[in-house]
């Protein structure tokens, strides 16, 4: 994605029953799915964090996404800061530190 000065930055923590649950993979999905670039970490604490830039709407219905989850998930909370996108990502995937 090119950086666009209308794109915004969604980072957000998810905690609940989310690793182990295929989390990652349908976030991978609907990111894909909303044209938005980022990616989804399994954190060692047992969340899982999320970083994504794209457009304002389409990151409000990912962040829509994080509540709900993925069918086996149960998304206890979602902390999420709204921050300038940097336009560093051209896809989204899974991130592995």
């Amino acid at each position: 994605m090119a950086n666009n000065r209308n794109f915004e930055r969604l980072h957000a923590i998810v905690s609940g029953h989310v690793q182990g649950v295929n989390f990652r993979h349908n976030t991978v999905q609907e990111a894909r799915q909303l044209g938005v670039d980022g990616w989804v970490y399994n954190r060692p604490d047992g969340t899982v964090e999320v970083t994504a830039e794209g457009p304002r709407l389409q990151l409000e219905q990912l962040e829509a996404f994080l509540h709900r989850g993925s069918p086996a998930a149960r998304v206890e909370d979602v902390r999420v800061e709204w921050q300038p996108a940097t336009g560093e990502f051209s896809e989204f995937g899974v991130r592995y530190r």
